[in-house]
């Protein structure tokens, strides 16, 4: 019994400290929690007055409006360079790409995170994806300023070049364009680089610009935990007034697919099975993603050389390949 006040004392501290520890424990907590709610992905004042907005395909009757000479011009004008990251271990889908609709870009500039004498790339010597992705528009901008649409690709990405300047068709290249499949997460919209990015020659412009400042757009990020870099790229684009828009064509269907043509049919057969074909894919469907090199090369059959005898086909303008090239 004597004894007892010394214990009841003891317990008194031991609940009294971890009351405290409790306290301080959600006291960081609360710090944490209201700097990550007050954190923005760019300046206030962009995200208040900006209207997200979907970017659409010209339509056929659009084009037929135009006279045949500005047609002409158009399709003429619109230059796409592709910036294609690729990885050692990527060897057999970088020859599927170089060999099907790599052709097709008026350049195409493969950049690899180490050199590799096999096939000729721009090694930009590191295996961060983000820092890769930096250091490939970097070098782009510097050295393609003929061109005034810049198309990123992964070398498990298949694209359609042609149906790509379709969309761009009565796009102004001196605005801030950045297209493809857009996704939100949280507050943040961004272009999923898995179904491929554009970026206008003004949109890429911006982002150079701030590419250096690491306040905006730094190098390891401002989070704590990794972000893709394809969420990092939007964070960088929106602290300069540059948005992601979703590219669809005129019935609103999507044109950048992050999926291979094989999951959209599946998916579409399970949904919709009366109308597979109308709820699949679009017409005018510029990427898919997460096919096989092999598939690749069935795709470009498919695409660009199988056609039935005796069709005429009556589109309104033609994309001429790139002079000099060896494409289909």
């Amino acid at each position: 019994m004597p004894h007892a006040p010394a214990e009841r004392v003891h317990k008194m501290y031991s609940e009294g400290g971890s009351f405290m520890k409790g306290m301080l424990l959600g006291g960081i907590f609360c710090i944490v929690a209201t700097l990550l709610s007050s954190f923005n992905f760019g300046h206030q004042q962009h995200t208040d007055h900006h209207n997200h907005h979907h970017v659409n395909a010209p339509s056929k009757e659009e084009l037929l409006r135009l006279p045949e000479h500005k047609r002409i011009e158009l399709s003429q004008n619109i230059r796409v360079y592709c910036v294609i990251l690729v990885e050692p271990k990527d060897l057999a889908y970088w020859a599927a790409v170089r060999e099907t609709w790599s052709k097709h870009c008026d350049k195409a500039e493969f950049y690899s995170s180490e050199e590799v004498k096999v096939f000729e790339s721009v090694s930009v010597e590191t295996k961060d994806p983000w820092i890769m992705l930096r250091k490939a528009l970097k070098h782009a901008f510097d050295n393609a300023k003929d061109h005034k649409w810049y198309f990123i690709a992964r070398p498990t990405t298949f694209a359609i070049i042609e149906n790509l300047k379709y969309l761009l068709l009565n796009k102004d290249p001196d605005q801030p364009f950045y297209l493809g499949h857009m996704v939100k997460s949280g507050d943040l919209e961004f272009i999923e680089l898995s179904g491929g990015i554009v970026l206008s020659s003004e949109a890429l412009k911006r982002l150079v610009g701030v590419l250096g400042d690491s306040s905006k757009c730094p190098e390891q990020g401002r989070m704590i935990w990794k972000l893709p870099e394809d969420k990092e790229l939007a964070v960088c684009l929106k602290y300069t007034g540059v948005f992601a828009e979703n590219a669809e064509d005129t019935e609103g269907k999507d044109i950048f697919n992050a999926k291979s043509v094989n999951s959209l049919i599946n998916e579409a057969m399970a949904q919709t099975p009366q109308e597979v074909a109308e709820s699949c894919c679009s017409d005018v469907a510029v990427t898919f993603n997460g096919h096989s090199p092999n598939n690749m090369h069935v795709m470009m059959f498919g695409v660009y050389r199988l056609r039935p005898f005796g069709h005429k086909f009556h589109d309104s303008l033609v994309f001429l390949p790139p002079k000099d090239s060896d494409n289909d």
